[in-house]
């Protein structure tokens, strides 16, 4: 596969997905075989950004390859595959009604079928940390713990992961959705009724194992 490509593409359906604004979000893929993680650069506008321009990365963080600058939130990208066997693609969003919550320090429940499919548990907020520095990778990956599959950054945005980038995109769209859903019903006064633990568990083996051609 090509890593380097899947980076650049990616860049382009987060922009035009309306998952971000502007230069502002990262990307990151992980290559099970090999270990190395390929980042987004800093900085670049995603319609702008072609293969030259990614940065590849072992798994302690070092650039082996890329001559720009990589995302700023580097760290984060590094800390989360280090904790999370499990996870081969992270995406950070700065989609709008997600972040509204995350600027509220809020907790976003398992209240619709889709969430309780992907998102693994709520999804909570990490306390706030200065973007790019190591106590936000850290506060996030405590955040994420062992199954959450996202996170909100306090006044920030979103961290939405998977076992590839396609279930990576697919927690954030269903994050996003999930969050614009939550305001309307808070907006009328409001709380949605929970999904019950037995029937989330249901769901996420049915998607995990069943949900296919």
């Amino acid at each position: 596969m090509n890593y380097k490509e899947l980076i650049v593409e990616s860049g382009k359906k987060l922009i035009h997905d309306h998952l971000t604004v502007e230069t502002w979000g990262n990307i990151s893929v992980r290559d099970k075989e090999t270990g190395y993680i390929y980042l987004s650069p800093s900085a670049m506008d995603y319609d702008q950004i072609v293969e030259d321009d990614i940065i590849v990365c072992d798994r302690n963080g070092t650039t082996i390859e890329g001559h720009r600058k990589p995302t700023v939130e580097k760290d984060l990208h590094i800390l989360v595959y280090q904790h999370r066997p499990d996870v081969n693609a992270v995406l950070h969003t700065h989609s709008l009604h997600a972040t509204a919550f995350a600027c509220l320090g809020a907790t976003i429940p398992m209240f619709l079928e889709e969430a309780a499919q992907v998102f693994g548990t709520d999804c909570r907020t990490a306390k706030y940390a200065l973007p790019g520095s190591m106590e936000l990778a850290e506060n996030c990956v405590e955040t994420l713990g062992e199954k959450s599959m996202c996170c909100l950054l306090k006044s920030h945005g979103t961290l939405c992961i998977g076992e590839d980038i396609k279930a990576a995109f697919k927690v954030a769209k269903v994050l996003e959705v999930t969050a614009d859903l939550y305001q309307m019903i808070l907006a009328m006064g409001k709380k949605p009724d929970p999904i019950s633990d037995e029937n989330i568990a249901a769901m996420q083996e049915f998607f995990k194992y069943s949900y296919r051609q």
